[in-house]
Parts: C-alpha cells; sequence; structure tokens
C-alpha cells in the first residue's frame, strides 16, 4: 500500500482490460506481457493511441531483448521485472508517471549488450550519446535515477530526459 498511488482496476486479460481501461483513463497501467489470450505487448499496442496520455509500465519475468523491444515499441514507458523490491517497484510507477522511464537493472544490462552487439546508423539517428551511455551503465550497475542524478551533478528531470531518449532509440 503507499498513500500516493490508487489501484483503480485490475483485469485478469487483455481483452478485459481492452473493454474496461478507455473508460477509466489510468495514469499508469501495470501490464504483464504473459497473459491468457491476447498477450500484454498486443494490449497495449491496442491500447496505447486510444490512451495516449496513459503510461504503459511493462511488470514481467521476460527478460529477452527481443521481447523489451517488442513492448517498448507497442508504447510501453518503461520495463521492470517482476522480482523487483517493493520499493524500486512504487519508483518506476512514480518515475513513469512523472515522465520517465523506468528500467530494471538486469533489462538495462541487455539494452547494453544490444547496442554494444548492434552498432546504430549514425544517419538514423538512433546512436546513443555519451551522457545517454553513462546513464543506461549506471542503470545497468542498479542505480535509481535519483542516484543517477547524483552521480552525474544533473537534477532527476535531466535522467528521466535521458531515459526516455533510451527508450525512443530502442
Amino acid at each position: 500500500h503507499a498513500a500516493d498511488l490508487q489501484l483503480v482496476s485490475r483485469f485478469a486479460d487483455a481483452e478485459s482490460a481492452i473493454a474496461a481501461l478507455p473508460r477509466e483513463a489510468p495514469d499508469v497501467v501495470l501490464m504483464d506481457i504473459n497473459l491468457p489470450g491476447q498477450s500484454g505487448i498486443d494490449c497495449v499496442r491496442q491500447l496505447k493511441p486510444l490512451l495516449p496520455a496513459t503510461q504503459f509500465l511493462m511488470l514481467t519475468v521476460y527478460e529477452d531483448a527481443d521481447r523489451i523491444f517488442e513492448a517498448l515499441s507497442a508504447g510501453a514507458a518503461g520495463y521492470l521485472l517482476k522480482h523487483t523490491p517493493r520499493e524500486d517497484l512504487l519508483a518506476g510507477i512514480r518515475q513513469v508517471h512523472e515522465g520517465g522511464s523506468p528500467m530494471s537493472g538486469p533489462i538495462a544490462r541487455k539494452v547494453v549488450q544490444v547496442f554494444h552487439q548492434r552498432p546504430a546508423d549514425p544517419s538514423q539517428g538512433a546512436a546513443l550519446s555519451d551522457r545517454e551511455r553513462e546513464v543506461l551503465e549506471l542503470l545497468s550497475r542498479g542505480y535509481l535515477y535519483k542516484e543517477i542524478a547524483d552521480t552525474l551533478g544533473v537534477s532527476f528531470a535531466t535522467v528521466t530526459t535521458y531515459g526516455r531518449r533510451i527508450y525512443e532509440k530502442l
């Protein structure tokens, strides 16, 4: 229970969420990938155009790069693992609500690996800046956005912007 957060509803499957969430228009949706019937990624893909102001945060057991990138391209703004400690999960919900893009340490490590394996074509604008690489490296070591801000001597909002840009480039 967190005093500043309120659970509005929950659904057992994507179809129920697709039917009800457009009327509820929540600020943040926690979405599992592995749902009965339609996947959580497909659910986000359908809901994001209907709820452009809603932030979708994937909460899942899957750590493979393909699912991470598929979820992000479907419209997810963050990707956390189910075994994320409660306080970090609550911080992730708050971050995504404030415009951030929370990423579990193991997920950040996968992203680092992918950027190392597949050098981006600079003409496509997908290459990470030096500062974005720094932020991603700190995320991969398990640092929280606030800790990254303190370490780099920048504001929390600046780190949030870097996180969002990293996801956009994915």
